[in-house]
């Protein structure tokens, strides 16, 4: 069985973090897999690029083609809101990439995060091999929102509104996109989804795999993939590299007091990027009653204002390596992941991992990772009381070993690469026999 894991990178971001450790996964279950990118940076053989004949080739996919992918947007440039990440109207084919595919002629394409001008939505319907889609966010089926705006309260565009209702026009037609600050009924996000729908139906043979139930529930419910086989997967974790290690240990590599309780927050861009929720978690510290806390923060360098929380804060930059995130997690008593978007919770599962437990909002993917007051605490959506609560009672709490084992047991239950790799095995050999 040959399986071609597709994804824009192999490094950069946590969808790119996913599929490397699935395609290492099903290497170590025997699989003969291959990744391929456009923009790799790692050195590993199994993983490739396109081949371009001349310079111009590799220049006009990797940088000019994203570009030119932002020019629809150029319309909506003073109306859109910028707080929900992406938009991704993915126009321009990538032929060099379709050639590759058919060379290496696999027998399943496994798409994962495919846009930044990567494969346009006709491109997909060009593959020729059966494909089975992971969703890492909700692009897949939208009208090129990667994370869909709130519906109500209201925004004014400055700053994160309120979390309202979510936008559900993915499930009948997009148009008139809050997203975008249209009032058009057929504008970017409803032609963007048209081409979806009439892209897509050409496929014969294709699986969506979301990375939560709550994930392949909302594709379920969407329009492009009403009448797909969806199932939830989740994304994998070596339990051989993120494992516990000595606290006192871990705090003097990352030269942290050894005489506090210490709260992780973290994420790439964890502090700019609004839906991760890091004002949330300012709010929570302001009102947790446990004395003797500092804060520990990845994924971003210190501000040039800091907030104004009584807890001291350690920032510690981005980390690029799982060596270091396995021992900054063993360091801290309980990592909080306050966001108001997450399709599965990679930071959380790497916790969990390493026997650290966590404190988040009980919503979307979350739900799939944390067990309330079993590995951690799940707040009530989007309550900064209960969410400081929540820091309280883990850091509170008697049993505190019990938690830390629970957290293991998880992890090593359903997001082993054993475990998952098997899920995804005989997903492939189910499609392959039908």
């Amino acid at each position: 069985m040959k399986i071609l894991i597709i994804n824009t990178s192999d490094t950069n971001g946590g969808a790119a973090r996913a599929a490397f450790r699935l395609h290492e996964a099903l290497l170590q279950s025997g699989i003969d897999s291959t990744m391929l990118v456009m923009d790799k940076k790692s050195d590993i053989n199994s993983i490739i690029t396109v081949k371009y004949k001349s310079v111009f080739g590799k220049i006009s996919d990797r940088f000019i083609s994203p570009q030119l992918n932002k020019l629809p947007l150029i319309k909506y440039r003073k109306t859109a809101t910028k707080n929900f990440g992406p938009f991704s109207p993915q126009i321009t084919s990538n032929k060099k990439l379709l050639q590759t595919i058919n060379e290496i002629n696999p027998d399943i394409v496994h798409l994962h995060w495919i846009c930044y001008g990567f494969l346009s939505i006709e491109d997909i319907a060009k593959i020729k091999v059966p494909i089975v889609w992971s969703l890492h966010d909700m692009w897949a089926f939208t009208g090129g929102c990667h994370l869909v705006a709130e519906q109500v309260p209201p925004h004014n565009g400055k700053g994160m509104p309120p979390c309202g209702e979510m936008c559900n026009k993915y499930t009948t037609n997009c148009g008139n996109c809050e997203f975008l600050g249209s009032e058009k009924t057929k504008d970017l996000s409803f032609n963007v989804l048209k081409r979806k729908k009439k892209s897509f139906a050409k496929i014969k043979n294709m699986t969506i795999a979301g990375v939560s139930r709550w994930m392949a529930d909302c594709a379920k419910k969407s329009t492009v993939f009403a009448d797909r086989n969806v199932v939830a997967l989740p994304n994998p974790l070596n339990t051989e590299v993120f494992k516990p290690i000595s606290k006192e240990i871990s705090r003097n590599l990352w030269n942290l007091p050894k005489d506090k309780k210490l709260v992780l927050f973290g994420a790439i861009s964890s502090t700019s990027t609004p839906y991760k929720g890091y004002d949330k978690l300012i709010e929570a510290l302001n009102k947790i009653t446990v004395e003797n806390v500092e804060c520990v923060v990845f994924g971003a360098s210190a501000p040039k204002e800091l907030p104004q929380i009584p807890q001291k804060i350690h920032y510690v930059g981005r980390l690029s390596d799982d060596v270091s995130l396995t021992t900054l997690y063993s360091a801290c008593d309980l990592t909080t992941t306050p966001s108001l978007r997450e399709a599965f919770g990679q930071v959380a599962s790497e916790s969990l991992s390493c026997g650290t437990p966590v404190v988040a909002f009980g919503t979307q993917g979350l739900l799939d990772v944390i067990d309330h007051k079993t590995n951690g605490y799940l707040a009530q959506p989007f309550d900064t009381a209960d969410l400081a609560k929540g820091i309280d009672w883990v850091l509170n709490n008697e049993n505190y070993d019990e938690l830390s084992k629970n957290a293991i047991k998880k992890v090593l239950r359903e997001f082993d690469y054993g475990v998952v790799a098997k899920k995804y095995i005989d997903l492939y050999k189910n499609i392959l026999k039908a």
